[in-house]
């Protein structure tokens, strides 16, 4: 028999855990991780050429980014997005109707190397492992969270409370893993702007994307206190109650 108390810990623990699931994923699928808010370009500019070369041109950091900044770009871990009036081929109406075109970070792209622009400058270390980790992360968060579900089916089957510890466990490395994702993305976009500064009136704040990860943090952290706590306090229980029963 299992108490009351640790089966609505349970629960509840699954709850979070699932919200938690949810928000990272959602997270992760999205591309307003990092947005620009660009100021109205004053003169003809040929969007069509600037948009082809985002859309379909080499795979460049400073030349995305350059779009990015005049053209309200938003950057995601998988995706990175412009801007641009539809029907209109040059900047020329005053309030013209905005279209959204992204592009995504193919597997290759996520590994490659990163450079300061500076001439003959050597790789950038610390923003090429930020890149990466802020992709792997989140990945590594989500396979501990199916895991920890597994063993939580594994140990219903067996009716034992045991395993419900290497569930908090998992969920609270799980946790660790979401904040880092959030810390690393933010690091290497604050490096980017040092090393390729935007420019005069253009503001880049935060996303929705990167706040639903930020919660996701908590959430699995409250998941895990409450798996912890179930798998400790029943087992304390049931030592005394085997105690009371022999003695």
């Amino acid at each position: 028999m299992v108490d009351n108390r640790y089966a609505t810990a349970l629960v509840i623990g699954s709850v979070l855990s699932l919200m938690a699931t949810v928000y990272l994923s959602v997270a992760v699928g999205t591309q307003h991780w990092f947005q620009y808010s660009s100021p109205p370009l004053k003169q003809a500019i040929n969007l069509s050429t600037l948009k082809e070369d985002f859309i379909s041109g080499d795979f460049e950091e400073k030349n995305y980014s350059d779009t990015m900044f005049r053209l309200n770009g938003t950057l995601g871990l998988w995706w990175r997005c412009i801007q641009v009036p539809s029907w209109s081929h040059w900047y020329k109406e005053p309030d013209p109707k905005m279209e959204t075109h992204c592009v995504s970070f193919t597997l290759p792209q996520q590994f490659k190397q990163k450079y300061k622009y500076q001439e003959d400058s050597p790789e950038d270390l610390l923003r090429t492992y930020l890149w990466r980790c802020q992709f792997l992360l989140p990945l590594v968060s989500l396979a501990l969270v199916f895991l920890s579900g597994l063993v939580g089916v594994c140990a219903c089957l067996c009716r034992s409370f045991t395993p419900t510890l290497v569930v908090g466990v998992l969920h609270f490395l799980a946790g660790l893993c979401s904040l880092g994702t959030v810390c690393c993305f933010r690091a290497g976009v604050d490096l980017l702007h040092h090393n390729h500064e935007p420019p005069s009136g253009v503001d880049g704040s935060m996303g929705w994307s990167l706040y639903l990860a930020l919660i996701s943090f908590p959430l699995q952290m409250m998941a895990a206190a409450l798996f912890l706590w179930a798998a400790k306090s029943h087992r304390k229980s049931y030592t005394r109650m085997v105690a009371y029963r022999v003695a």
